[in-house]
């Protein structure tokens, strides 16, 4: 069965780091493009991230550009996501995601995606 499993949330203080990890498992991930989503309660979800199957193209949302990083290990089928300088505007629960297709932009025009269950991330000031 296809999944996707995120881990690394948690509770930090603003201006440190945290590293992200989703899992995936099924044959049809290993060749999508792979990215991660945020949301608060009362919002929509909002597009944070994304890496395309082979790793070579990388797309982010403005407001965690320049203090975040995407890669991923095919190896061990995980994406990561790094994100730097954390602000309390960044606490949210984290999704990882998955689409068909591999480039970034087949993920991003998607109507339909596989979705992880969430990972809380909570910055204090």
């Amino acid at each position: 069965q296809a999944q996707l499993v995120e881990s690394g949330g948690g509770s930090v203080q603003a201006g440190d780091s945290l590293r992200l990890s989703c899992t995936y498992s099924g044959h049809t991930f290993s060749n999508s493009a792979i990215g991660w989503y945020r949301q608060v309660p009362g919002k929509e979800r909002e597009f944070v991230a994304v890496i395309n199957w082979s790793a070579t193209t990388t797309y982010y949302t403005d407001s965690v550009t320049g203090r975040s990083a995407i890669w991923r290990d095919r190896a061990k089928n995980t994406v990561y996501l790094r994100m730097d300088s954390l602000k309390p505007e960044d606490t949210a629960v984290y999704y990882c995601a998955a689409a068909e297709g591999g480039s970034t932009t087949d993920f991003i025009g998607a109507a339909s995606k596989s979705w992880g269950q969430g990972t809380q991330v909570t910055v204090s000031s």
